[in-house]
């Protein structure tokens, strides 16, 4: 896997904190959740804003920024919690095979783009196949699986 990271600025962090919080009370903006990880060096519980995206009946974590440290931490702990302060929920994960990714990443774009165009790579909703499987490697998406 290509590791790419792209820093959110200042403001992208702050703003990412204001709808953190709202999502974490249940207001959610676009359909924003929060996701909780535990660090895989400190074991701290971590909260971001995250866009669940679903497709046949699935939800899908993806991380437009890249290699970042939800995702490496997600990926240590092999389990997310997800959802507001209330009513979160503990649910296994599987990173999506490079090759099943274009097809949601097109429906990720076709849905967020709008908010993520700064960090996916040149990518549009538009982008063809070629290009959605060059970019692949470099946006890590996951699966939620439902616990049993």
């Amino acid at each position: 896997m290509s590791a790419r990271y792209t820093e959110p600025t200042r403001a992208a962090r702050a703003a990412n904190t204001v709808v953190r919080r709202l999502a974490d009370l249940g207001i959610s903006v676009a359909g924003t959740q929060v996701l909780r990880v535990r660090g895989r060096r400190t074991g701290k519980r971590h909260a971001v804003v995250v866009n669940v995206l679903t497709v046949d009946g699935v939800d899908y974590l993806v991380a437009p920024r890249g290699d970042t440290d939800w995702v490496r931490n997600a990926r240590a702990a092999g389990v997310v919690e997800i959802g507001p302060c209330w009513r979160r929920r503990i649910t296994p994960i599987t990173e999506v095979a490079d090759a099943a990714k274009p097809v949601l990443l097109r429906r990720y774009l076709s849905r967020w783009y709008w908010q993520v165009k700064k960090y996916v790579a040149g990518l549009t909703p538009d982008s063809d196949d070629a290009a959605l499987r060059a970019a692949a490697p470099s946006i890590p998406v996951f699966a939620l699986r439902t616990p049993g």
